[in-house]
């Protein structure tokens, strides 16, 4: 089983409710793979950890890395070089004025000083550099902000630009754009399907939540995929399958349908 968080297992307010907990509980006891698939980077995974007992493995930064939730560490990587970050920003900067950038490093988040950081967003964690500082060690995931378009229409614009350098996404329709970039080919189906190989899982075996356009390849290669009901409109097109939204515990509504809870 393999569900996204925000949006999709977590409520509004980013908790996991006692129903989904306990169905949570119900999958691994059941001797299922649990498997939780998101663009958060590990440092920000400790409270979901806390709320669903420590169960089942993560996929964070949309692939870029696998976290183990029973001994909170990444166990693998997959990131971005530093060679390959100079090539796509030099690329974007030439076909998009007005981008700026942010390095999510999934113990730290870096950012050029033009980057829009809002208050509540800074942390010990999070830290100004200079651009040349962006570019000297590889990151798991690209963050791109601009002012002027949507996250949808930013998105769309820059899939051509960085073809065969980062795999574009994102995960939010509210304000300016935010969009997020990972290492070419890697997805968040790319990793979940690596990490089924390694137990003989296929995709005909694998059920999937998702609500955002970060969620379509995974949701794409399983071959039991939901859209919850609060979804991307472009994820509600795509997949046929309803759960119902993340605030209806949506995604333990259909665990307790297909393990007859």
């Amino acid at each position: 089983m393999a569900s996204d968080l925000d949006g999709t297992l977590l409520r509004d307010d980013l908790t996991v409710s006692p129903r989904t907990r306990a169905a949570l509980r119900a999958v691994e006891e059941a001797g299922i793979l649990l498997v939780f698939v998101t663009g958060r980077p590990p440092r920000w995974i400790h409270p979901v950890a806390d709320q669903t007992d420590h169960r089942g493995l993560v996929i964070c930064g949309n692939g870029a890395q696998l976290y183990d939730l029973h001994t909170e560490q990444v166990v693998a990587e997959d990131l971005i070089s530093p060679e390959t970050l100079a090539e796509a920003i030099g690329r974007i900067r030439d076909a998009v004025p007005g981008v700026t950038f942010g390095m999510e490093y999934g113990d730290s988040f870096a950012y050029e000083s033009a980057f829009p950081m809002l208050d509540k967003w800074k942390s010990p964690d999070h830290h100004e550099v200079p651009v040349s500082e962006l570019l000297a060690r590889p990151g798991a995931k690209l963050i791109l902000r601009h002012e002027e378009h949507s996250s949808d229409d930013l998105a769309e614009s820059l899939q051509e630009v960085v073809e065969g350098l980062l795999e574009i996404t994102h995960s939010s329709n509210a304000g300016p754009a935010f969009v997020e970039a990972s290492a070419a080919g890697v997805t968040k189906a790319t990793a979940l399907a690596r990490l089924c190989a390694t137990q003989d899982i296929g995709p005909e075996d694998v059920v999937a939540f998702g609500d955002q356009r970060n969620d379509l390849p995974m949701l794409g290669w399983a071959g039991h995929p939901y859209a919850m009901a609060n979804g991307h409109p472009e994820v509600l097109r795509s997949v046929e399958r309803r759960a119902p939204s993340n605030e209806e515990d949506g995604v333990a509504a259909v665990l307790e349908q297909i393990l007859g809870l």
